[in-house]
């Protein structure tokens, strides 16, 4: 017998960006408001008509955002700081200022904190809740909006709302109030939207609570119960006829499970890829006359289900819900992976046969759901076929490790003390992080050398006299540690990834990182490993046109897998070292050309980070801090490795990072209010530091003052000896007209805190 299918979420980016263009777009002022809204009406249609051709049962509406689902969560129930709303700008532009800063006629704010979203690339925008905030249902709200406009096309629609114990745990309290202040207010807040949706015929209403799947305290027990007691007994009451559905998805929910099952849910959504162990908790037992909607298809990755092991598990559930009450689907939103390969013109059949993106996994939901003949007679033909060779150098390579090839040689103070004498780098020595602006005429070279209009020659002249500018443009700003720019790379890890056996890239497969920021994760597909050198002819070019060091730039590998789209049928560790030891080749001989200061990006460490603290060494740390240790011990002590790390929360982990032996880490800490700088001071941090003093993710530019302010508030925690001065992130998507003040700011502040110490 067919069980029913549902999605948790959809993608929204659209097929080839189109809504990063369209926002883009009004940011310069080229469309109105109400183009843009246009655009993301077709859009949404879009999403909603493939998920309901496809036979999809339960279809999510109001999983489309222009920026984050969790910022418009607190727009819907007006939880948002007075410094965005005292600029008195139209809803949407308030809104963007929220999410990237503002800076013009109407003030001059910041934008809100942004940090990972669980386990994954994408970014969400971090809530700002102070004591005199009141949540408050907002008319026009997005979620009753959603379920109308499907609605009106004939597509009836489940709303799903980011849940109210996730919001209130992801938010930051400004005041003396916390979450189990905010929390009785939230629920009727919630309620009322309840009712909204229920007076418009929705039949069902999604809480989205992914925030259960990390370690839940009794504190945050109760207030998660207090919750949803209010919001289920009103709804029981018959102020309402919806049914509530609790989404959970990026694990499982063993500190709260008991208590979902005894509180009333219509239906309860249970990730089975990321949470195995939400079987073990089922096959004790589940509420009768519920719903379970089983999330059996991995949302995140592009690989194709095993569909006789899925059909494994729908078997073991049917034994503990009635069939009438299993739904199945995605393990958490497809928002994680590109919209079709059907875009993807120019890889091979033979290739293409062992991808699923979002639209060809509603197929397979309901090719599982309905237990087609024929497909799970293509499925096992597929999965019994070898689709790649082992390359035997790379697996006698690994074999071969040992632990003198994770640890470097002296110690990291006889290390430091080399460094300060051979560099004699003032006081606060000022750098960046890598990336210089990628204009138009550089995104047009390679484009062109990429498409052969033009020679190599054409191509390498073209970015030596970028990489010529970049050096002379610092040199006059007074910068200290210099880079070459990164003209020639397109990514991070696509660049890298390009030059290295056991990797494939594709034409269209973008996912949203934040905002309007997409990436095109590289694939990886057999065994890894170096082909030639792959960035020491720029690093020798650039450091040839100066007197002062210019870093060798690299990412780390735990950052090109954790920003790929990794294999399933070998460890993510093997996968780390295979890349590790292709970056360390690289490392090695930067070293041996002259290149004396190499940074080594770890963005990602903490991306795929286990939610819960248990897990944290026997599942993730136990590998990836070798992986990166793997990548440089072997230098000399006068070689000083640097790494960088992005918008994460990193105070847990600071031991952890302090064990990667860098010598010197920056990451970023301004859109963080310098939070971790005390997580610093309490480790006994050894590793000298630069967090990032302005945020680049916004247009805005920093004033030397407000830079200033930030270096004595790191002094107070970061001994003067080990402070760098530096931007939280690369400047790749910044324009020259805002990199260049912010820079020659950033310098005159630490000219003048140097004048101080």
């Amino acid at each position: 017998m067919a069980v029913k299918t549902f999605v948790t979420g959809f993608p929204r980016i659209g097929k080839k960006r189109e809504l990063k263009f369209a926002i883009e777009s009004y940011f310069k002022g080229e469309l109105s408001a109400e183009e843009l809204e246009k655009n993301a009406a077709s859009l949404r249609e879009y999403g909603w008509k493939k998920q309901q051709e496809a036979g999809i049962d339960f279809i999510p509406s109001n999983d489309f955002s222009f920026y984050d689902n969790v910022l418009d969560t607190a727009f819907a129930f007006g939880v948002v700081p007075e410094r965005y709303r005292n600029l008195k700008l139209s809803e949407l532009d308030t809104y963007f200022a929220a999410a990237h800063g503002y800076q013009g006629d109407k003030g001059d704010v910041k934008a809100l904190p942004m940090k990972k979203w669980f386990n994954t690339n994408y970014h969400y925008i971090v809530p700002e809740i102070c004591d005199a905030d009141h949540f408050e249902l907002k008319s026009g709200c997005a979620a009753v909006k959603a379920f109308n406009e499907a609605k009106a096309l004939g597509i009836k629609t489940v709303p799903t709302v980011i849940g109210p114990y996730t919001f209130l745990r992801l938010a930051t309290y400004t005041g003396s109030k916390k979450a189990s202040d905010f929390a009785d207010e939230a629920a009727k807040a919630y309620c009322t939207l309840a009712q909204e949706l229920s007076l418009s015929g929705a039949s069902y209403i999604s809480f989205a609570e992914p925030a259960l799947v990390f370690d839940v305290t009794d504190d945050e027990k109760k207030i998660f119960k207090a919750i949803y007691e209010k919001i289920i007994s009103f709804i029981k009451s018959g102020s309402s006829s919806i049914k509530t559905i609790l989404t959970t998805y990026f694990g499982d929910i063993r500190d709260v499970y008991d208590d979902v099952c005894k509180l009333g849910f219509d239906g309860i959504n249970l990730d089975l890829v990321e949470g195995g162990k939400n079987l073990e908790f089922l096959e004790k037992g589940f509420p009768k006359n519920t719903l379970l909607l089983a999330g059996i298809v991995c949302g995140k990755n592009i690989w194709r289900a095993d569909y006789s092991k899925k059909s494994a598990v729908i078997e073991k559930l049917q034994k503990i819900v009635d069939a009438e009450n299993l739904v199945v689907g995605t393990s958490c939103s497809l928002l994680h992976v590109p919209y079709t390969t059907s875009e993807e013109t120019k890889l091979g059949p033979e290739i293409l046969r062992h991808f699923s993106y979002a639209e060809e996994k509603l197929v397979e939901i309901k090719e599982i759901a309905s237990g087609d003949t024929k497909a799970f007679a293509d499925n096992k033909s597929l999965f019994a076929s070898q689709r790649t060779q082992p390359d035997e150098n790379v697996r006698k390579a690994l074999a071969s490790l040992s632990d003198c090839d994770f640890e470097r040689k002296p110690s990291f103070y006889e290390r430091e003390k080399i460094q300060h004498e051979n560099f004699k780098l003032p006081l606060f020595p000022t750098t960046t992080i890598g990336s210089f602006p990628q204009t138009k005429e550089v995104r047009a070279n390679r484009a062109a050398y990429k498409k052969g209009a033009i020679t190599k020659e054409q191509y390498v002249d073209f970015n030596q006299k970028k990489i010529a500018e970049c050096i002379k443009l610092q040199e006059e700003i007074g910068l200290d540690v210099l880079v070459h720019g990164e003209f020639e790379r397109n990514d991070m890890v696509e660049y890298f990834g390009t030059q290295m056996n056991g990797y494939l890239f594709t034409q269209n497969a973008w996912v949203q990182s934040y905002g309007t920021r997409c990436v095109k994760p590289p694939v990886v597909w057999g065994d890894v490993s170096r082909r030639d050198p792959m960035t020491v002819e720029w690093s020798v070019f650039a450091q040839k046109q100066t007197s002062k060091i210019v870093k060798g730039m690299l990412t780390g590998p735990v950052t090109i897998l954790n920003w790929s789209f990794p294999r399933e049928d070998i460890s993510l560790k093997d996968q780390a070292m295979q890349i590790g030891l292709a970056i360390r080749d690289e490392v090695l001989d930067l070293e041996k050309n002259g290149i004396k200061i190499i940074q080594i990006d770890e963005a990602a460490l903490r991306e795929k980070l286990p939610l819960r603290h248990a897990d944290w060494h026997s599942e993730y740390l136990d590998w990836a801090i070798p992986a990166f240790r793997l990548v440089h011990a072997k230098v000399k002590p006068e070689t000083q490795i640097h790494t960088h790390m992005c918008y994460s929360e990193f105070n847990d982990i600071i031991r952890d990072i302090d064990a990667m032996d860098a010598d010197v880490i920056t990451f970023e800490a301004s859109r963080a209010d310098l939070k971790i700088l005390d997580a610093l001071k309490a480790a006994d941090f050894r590793t000298e530091v630069g967090p990032g003093v302005y945020d680049i993710h916004s247009a805005r530019i920093p004033s030397k003052e407000e830079i200033v302010e930030a270096l004595e508030k790191m002094l107070l925690r970061v001994e003067k000896t080990k402070l760098w001065v530096n931007p939280d992130c690369g400047l790749k998507t910044r324009g020259e007209e805002e990199t260049v003040p912010s820079l020659k700011n950033l310098v005159a502040a630490a000219k003048e805190i140097r004048s101080r110490y």
